[in-house]
């Protein structure tokens, strides 16, 4: 990012200045405070360890593969890569379609994809295979990124949404690797945060080739926080091109015709704790008015299967598991998805979806793929996350947005004696999901990845 003499001859050098244009003697501050960052980075390092450790009590996925993330590698690795960064599993299904648009244009190029969760490892894993190379992010400290750069190499790096990690930018500057932010978002809280950083934020977003924002309002951000303007495009949100193959949704109309058979199927999806004990009250009363009700959930993450599924039992209601492949019958009032990657196909097999993390402060998941697999979406009023998303899909009358579990009820009872309401939301998701679609294709031009090969 910096090195202790500034050489300003360079363009990305001669972007080291103000925000507003005028020269500064930040560049010392700035090289202070990374110093400053890798000490603090060092000094938790044991801490982030013993937190892994804890994590893998309930998910024992977080025990395994510690190596990678401190830069050593049981294999070698093709070098020359190109290298794209996505934190989990929603960042991984949106860069799907472009790592599938870069292996028809150019097969022979190695591509290197790493994740920070097992949740997004194992998508990767099951989606790409040996297709693809796949390790954890390394942290973010200066012999461990360089352990990591000296093994695969990369020509290109590409790192999703907002990864903004100083010892790694400026060891990508040095080895004058092309480092591109794409579908960046950058929120008004984190604004003010990398404000309070201003010189280590500028510095590290200068050691970027170009940035490419999800709207004009990210934009904006990205320059409140001293990125160069003339470094920043909007080039529209990866997440509408999500992808549903035909089969998908035939698997899924099939499953709903034989396991939810003659059931009105309430999925709720990407729940966290505290919103199935809400669900779960919401599903008994909502019984009372829909006979044929059955409460389908998925939880965000896979650690929790286990408590969801004590938490029905408390609730007195009768539930089974994916995995048990026990036989839904009448009786059945929650069916547990304890497994991962089939989110599309239970979406496509229900009648109703809420999206989760919307009843609780965690900002919201993904509405974009089951608008695209369509299926009547509802959602909480916790959607900071994705608040312009929630913005198009309601000027649009392709979402219902509910503002507590009463009103959820009411909702979802509505959309039962309403089928053809069903059918408004459906088609109003699926054409905003078509009108904001190209995003891939305009990234995969910003590469220009015919100068890496």
């Amino acid at each position: 990012m910096l090195t202790q003499k500034l050489r300003l001859k360079s363009p990305l050098r001669r972007n080291l200045l103000s925000p507003k244009g005028v020269k500064s003697n930040f560049a010392p501050n700035a090289s202070i405070m990374r110093r400053l960052y890798s000490l603090l980075f060092y000094s938790i390092t044991p801490l982030i360890v013993l937190r892994l450790w804890w994590r893998s009590l309930k998910n024992p996925a977080y025990r395994a593969r510690w190596s990678e993330r401190f830069g050593f590698y049981n294999q070698t690795y093709k070098q020359n890569v190109i290298w794209f960064h996505a934190v989990s599993v929603g960042e991984s299904e949106a860069l799907f379609p472009l790592i599938a648009l870069i292996k028809l244009k150019h097969p022979t190029i190695p591509l290197l994809i790493t994740t920070t969760t097992p949740t997004g490892s194992a998508r990767v894993k099951s989606v790409l295979g040996e297709s693809v190379a796949h390790v954890y992010l390394p942290y973010d400290l200066p012999d461990v990124v360089e352990r990591f750069l000296s093994e695969f190499k990369p020509k290109i790096a590409v790192i999703l949404e907002t990864e903004i990690w100083p010892n790694l930018y400026h060891a990508c500057f040095d080895k004058k690797i092309p480092l591109y932010l794409v579908n960046a978002c950058l929120s008004e809280k984190s604004v003010r945060g990398y404000q309070k950083i201003s010189s280590l934020a500028i510095s590290t977003l200068n050691a970027v080739t170009k940035i490419a924002t999800q709207t004009d309002h990210d934009k904006l951000n990205f320059i409140k926080i001293g990125a160069n303007a003339n470094s920043i495009e909007n080039l529209g949100n990866i997440k509408f091109d999500v992808r549903v193959e035909e089969s998908v949704l035939f698997q899924g109309k099939a499953l709903k015709n034989t396991l939810f058979e003659k059931r009105f199927v309430f999925l709720a999806a990407s729940t966290h704790e505290g919103e199935e004990e809400l669900l779960l009250n919401c599903y008994k009363t909502i019984k009372e008015k829909i006979p044929n009700l059955i409460l389908v959930i998925a939880p965000r993450h896979p650690e929790r299967f286990n408590h969801v599924a004590t938490v029905a039992k408390k609730a007195q209601l009768k539930s089974v598991t994916r995995t048990s492949q026990k036989v839904c019958d009448d009786e059945v009032d929650v069916f547990l998805i304890d497994t991962l990657g089939e989110l599309k196909l239970f979406y496509a097999s229900a009648d109703v979806a809420f999206v989760g993390g919307s009843f609780v402060p965690v900002g919201g998941h993904n509405l974009l793929e089951p608008a695209a697999v369509g299926v009547p979406i509802l959602v909480g009023a916790e959607v900071k996350n994705i608040a312009l998303v929630v913005e198009k899909l309601l000027s649009a009358q392709a979402v219902i947005q509910c503002e507590n579990v009463a009103e959820l009820q009411i909702k979802i009872v509505e959309l039962y004696n309403q089928p053809q309401l069903r059918d408004k939301l459906i088609s109003n998701a699926k054409h905003v999901v078509a009108q904001n679609q190209g995003a891939t294709q305009r990234i995969y031009h910003l590469l220009n990845l015919e100068s890496a090969t």
